[in-house]
């Protein structure tokens, strides 16, 4: 059940996350707006990256993230990819030799 807050559009529930604070009807956690915002997006522009959210939502996030900058912040960090594992999941690089060891035997 959804655990509603004093921001329209921001809610909680424990059965997604954990009980981070979402985005209402999505699973689209606050943290993922913020980070769009620290990737230099415009609040109008992160409706285009995420076309399932509306402006209004989009506000909502940034306003609960305003007063609830710590709390968001750990989500991000515990949700980080350290940065020697970037690149090894898949990367182009990889795929690339993947597929020439095929090329190779064919």
């Amino acid at each position: 059940m959804a655990q509603s807050t004093t921001y329209r559009y921001i809610v909680r529930r424990d059965d997604i996350l954990g009980g981070e604070p979402l985005i209402e009807g999505t699973r689209t956690p606050v943290r993922a707006i913020v980070e769009n915002r620290r990737l230099g997006r415009t609040p109008e522009e992160i409706p285009f990256h995420l076309p399932h959210l509306t402006l209004a939502q989009v506000y909502a996030a940034l306003a609960y993230y305003s007063d609830h900058q710590e709390e968001i912040n750990t989500y991000i960090e515990q949700n980080r990819i350290a940065e020697e594992r970037l690149g090894t999941m898949v990367s182009g690089d990889e795929l690339s030799r993947r597929g020439e060891g095929t090329a190779d035997d064919a």
